[in-house]
C-alpha cells in the first residue's frame, strides 16, 4: 500500500486538514487498483487502516483527516475500525455514492456517530439531484476553474448554510490570492503554496544570511566544530534549540558552552541537526507546511536511497530534499538561491537542471507527494521496486518529522 498527505489551507495559509490518499496495489501490475472495479478488498478502508497503523498524531496534529470511502465500504462498520476520535475524521466521498435512500440513510447514521462528511467530484448539473446528500455534508470540494464562486456562495448559503466550500486545483499563488480576496471559500487545496520562485529582486534578510553562513560552514569541505559553534552563538533561537537537543540526547550532562554542546553532539550529528534546525528557521516567515514539506522530502529521499541502490549517497539525497524549496525559503529563483549555499554538483544538477543521478529520486518524491499514483506505479515498475518498502520509507519520514518537532 502507498499513502500520502495533501494539505488543505485556510485563507491565512494555515493548514486546517489533511486528505490522505492511498493506493493498495501497483496500477501498472494491477490496472484496476485505482478504481473500485476490483472487489477484492473493496470493503476495506485503506485510509483508516493507515491512520490506525501509524497513529493520527504521526499524520497530523490537531487537524482533521479526510479519508476516502467508496460506495462499498461506506456500508461497513466504520466505527469498529476507526481508532481516532470520530470528530477528527472526515469521510470523503464522490458521486459513486448516489442519492438513493440506502446511501442517504447510511450517511445519516455516520453523522449521528460523530463523523464529518465531504463530497468531491460532483458536477454542477448534479447538485439538484444530490440535495438529500448535500444537506448532510460538512464540506464540498469544488474546482474553482469550473464554478462561479459568487453564485455558488449564494446557492450553498441558501440551501446548505452549514456546508464549507473548498477550492481545489489552486495551483498558483495568484489564484490563491484572488480567491481569498474575493471570499466565498473556506479551504484551499493545490500546489500554490510550493510553486517555484521564477523571479525576485528581494535581498536576503540579515538573519537569514547568518543561517546561510552556518549552512556553508557545516557543508563545506573542512567542517570544524568550533567554527560552527561560534556561528550558532550569534543566534539565540539556535542556541536554545541546540541545548534542547543535547539535553534530550545526553541526560544529566552539564553543558558549559555552545562549543561544549557542539562537541557533545559530534560532527556528524551536529551537521544533521544544523541542516534541519536552520531549515526550520529559514522557513519561519513562511507557512508551516513549507517547513514540513522540506523536512519530510529530505528524510523520504534519504530513506529511498537503498531502494534505488544509492545508499552511499543518502546524505546528499537528504540535503537535496531539504534544499528542494530553497527558492521559496529565500524568495529567489533556485539557481540564484543555490549560489548562497555550498552544495555538490549532484544536488545542483538535480535542483536546477533536473538531471544527474539524484534527479530520479527527487522526481519520484514529487510525484508521490501529489498522489500521482499512475506515474508512481510506472516509476516503481521501471526500477523493479515493491510498493511496501516505499510506503515504509514515507511513514518513517513522517514519524521522524513528528519526533523532530517534539524535541
Amino acid at each position: 500500500m502507498l499513502a500520502t498527505l495533501i494539505p488543505l489551507f485556510d485563507g491565512n495559509m494555515k493548514v486546517c486538514a489533511y486528505s490522505i490518499f492511498t493506493l493498495r496495489e501497483n496500477t501498472f501490475l494491477v490496472p484496476t487498483a485505482e478504481g473500485i472495479g476490483r472487489l477484492d478488498g473493496a470493503a476495506q478502508i485503506p485510509g483508516l487502516e493507515i491512520v490506525n497503523s501509524v497513529g493520527a498524531g504521526t499524520l497530523a496534529d490537531d487537524q482533521e483527516i479526510f479519508v476516502e470511502i467508496n460506495n462499498i465500504n461506506v456500508f461497513t462498520d466504520i466505527s469498529a475500525v476507526c481508532e481516532p476520535p470520530h470528530e477528527k475524521i472526515v469521510l470523503l466521498l464522490d458521486s459513486s455514492i448516489t442519492p438513493d435512500e440506502s446511501y442517504v440513510s447510511r450517511l445519516n447514521d455516520l453523522k449521528i456517530e460523530g463523523y464529518k462528511l465531504a463530497m468531491r467530484k460532483l458536477e454542477i448539473k448534479q447538485f439538484e439531484a444530490y440535495r438529500e446528500i448535500l444537506r448532510l455534508m460538512d464540506y464540498i470540494l469544488l474546482d474553482h476553474h469550473k464554478i462561479n464562486i459568487s453564485q455558488a456562495k449564494i446557492y450553498f448559503g441558501k440551501l446548505f448554510p452549514k456546508i464549507k466550500l473548498c477550492a481545489v486545483n489552486v495551483n498558483s499563488q495568484e489564484d490563491y490570492d484572488k480567491l481569498t480576496e474575493d471570499g466565498g471559500y473556506n479551504l484551499y487545496e493545490g500546489e500554490f503554496f510550493r510553486m517555484p520562485v521564477v523571479e525576485s529582486d528581494k535581498e536576503v534578510a540579515p538573519l537569514k544570511a547568518t543561517y546561510i553562513e552556518l549552512l556553508n560552514v557545516v557543508n563545506g569541505p573542512d567542517f570544524d566544530l568550533t567554527d560552527a559553534a561560534d556561528v550558532i552563538g550569534h543566534d539565540t533561537a539556535l542556541v536554545l534549540s541546540l541545548l534542547e537537543m543535547v539535553n534530550h540526547m545526553t541526560r544529566n550532562s552539564e553543558i558549559t558552552s555552545v562549543r561544549h554542546a557542539a562537541a557533545m553532539l559530534g560532527q556528524k550529528e551536529l551537521k544533521r541537526w544544523i541542516n534541519t534546525a536552520v531549515t526550520k528557521e529559514l522557513c519561519a516567515d513562511k507557512p508551516s507546511e513549507i517547513t514540513r514539506l522540506s523536512l519530510v522530502r529530505a528524510k523520504f529521499a534519504e530513506n529511498l536511497a537503498p531502494l534505488y541502490e544509492m545508499a552511499g549517497l543518502s546524505s546528499e539525497l537528504f540535503l537535496m530534499g531539504l534544499f528542494s524549496i530553497l527558492d521559496i525559503m529565500l524568495d529567489k529563483p533556485m539557481e540564484e538561491a543555490l549560489k548562497s549555499v555550498q552544495v555538490s554538483k549532484n544536488i545542483e544538477d538535480a535542483l536546477i537542471h533536473n538531471k544527474g543521478e539524484l534527479a530520479p529520486i527527487l522526481n519520484f518524491v514529487k510525484e508521490y507527494e501529489d498522489a500521482s499514483w499512475h506515474e508512481v506505479s510506472r516509476l516503481l515498475v521501471l526500477k523493479e521496486i515493491e510498493i511496501e518498502p516505499v510506503y515504509q520509507a514515507y511513514v518513517e519520514a513522517l514519524r521522524w518529522y513528528r519526533d523532530l518537532l517534539s524535541v
